[in-house]
């Protein structure tokens, strides 16, 4: 995953623009830890997206079983 633009940061976490430059080169390790986290969280979010297709998909196979039963 490419790094997220500082505006789309900005609106995230609720820190300004000029916050964010000045912790990229004042607080390199903060700055690196807030990517991170975005990158799992972008992550994580796209597992739950599967998750639920994979749900979708279990459920239509439960009720073309049941059709057939019945």
């Amino acid at each position: 995953m490419s790094m997220p633009s500082l505006r789309k940061l900005e609106f995230d976490i609720e820190v300004n623009k000029t916050t964010l430059h000045n912790w990229k080169r004042n607080r390199p390790k903060l700055f690196e830890f807030i990517m991170e986290s975005y990158k799992n969280r972008e992550i994580l979010k796209k597992h739950l997206e599967l998750l639920m297709e994979q749900k979708e998909i279990i459920e239509k196979e439960i009720d073309i079983t049941k059709n057939r039963i019945v």
